[in-house]
C-alpha cells in the first residue's frame, strides 16, 4: 500500500494494489467514457448491457469482471466519469482533488483488512460486506488519491495525440510518458513532420 522512492533509484515504487486499483481506472475511463480513440471518434456505450459488455471485452486481456450486473455497469460509468478528470489534472489537481475526496466518502472507502483461515489478510479499501461497485469505486478512488498525494500526479496521464482522450497510468522511470501507446506516439510525430516539412 505504499509509494515509496525505491532505495537505489529513488524511482517511485507503486504497490501492486495500488497499481491494480489505477490500472482498473484507466480501464473504466477508457472503455466507458472516452470520446475519441487513436485519432477517431468513438461512441461511448450508452446502456448497462453494452457497458457491461464493454468491461467483460477489456477481460479478454486477463482481466476478469467478477460477478458485474449491467446495473453494475450503469453505475461504473458514472464513476468512470467522476475519476476521469484525475488523469492529465495538471493544475486542477485541487478541484479534481476535491472530487475524488467526494467520491471516497459517497462510496465508504475505509482502509480495511480482508481475509480468512484460508487466504492471507490484505488491506483494501472498502468495508468487507461492501456492494461490488462501492468496493471498485473506493478501491479506485483511494489508489487514485494515493498516487496524487504523494506527488505523483503526473503519472495520472491523458494522451496528448489529436483526436484521443485515453488515459493512461505512466509507469515509466521519469514519468515522461505523453501518450496512450505507440500509434498515437507515431501519430504525433508524423503530425509534427509533416508541419515542419511545411514551414
Amino acid at each position: 500500500m505504499t509509494i515509496d522512492p525505491w532505495r537505489i533509484t529513488g524511482q517511485a515504487e507503486i504497490d501492486s494494489y495500488v497499481g491494480s486499483r489505477v490500472e482498473l481506472a484507466v480501464l473504466l475511463a477508457n472503455c466507458l467514457t472516452a470520446t475519441s480513440a487513436h485519432g477517431r471518434h468513438v461512441a461511448p456505450p450508452r446502456s448497462g448491457d453494452e457497458r457491461l459488455a464493454a468491461i467483460t471485452a477489456q477481460s479478454a486481456a486477463g482481466r476478469s469482471p467478477g460477478t458485474l450486473t449491467a446495473a453494475d455497469a450503469d453505475q461504473l460509468a458514472g464513476i468512470a466519469a467522476d475519476l476521469r478528470p484525475a488523469f492529465g489534472a495538471g493544475e486542477r489537481i485541487l478541484e479534481v482533488a476535491a472530487q475524488l475526496n467526494h467520491l471516497l466518502v459517497r462510496h465508504g472507502a475505509v482502509p480495511n483488512l480482508h481475509g480468512d483461515s484460508d487466504r492471507p489478510l490484505v488491506l483494501a479499501f472498502h468495508r468487507a460486506d461492501s456492494s461490488l461497485v462501492d468496493a471498485w469505486a473506493a478501491d479506485m478512488g483511494t489508489a487514485l488519491a494515493m498516487v496524487i498525494g504523494v506527488g505523483q500526479a503526473a503519472r495520472l496521464g491523458a494522451c496528448q495525440a489529436d483526436r484521443c482522450c485515453l488515459v493512461f497510468f505512466d509507469t515509466t522511470r521519469n514519468a515522461s510518458r505523453r501518450f496512450c501507446d505507440l500509434s498515437c506516439q507515431n501519430r504525433a510525430k508524423a503530425t509534427a513532420y509533416r508541419a515542419r516539412r511545411r514551414a
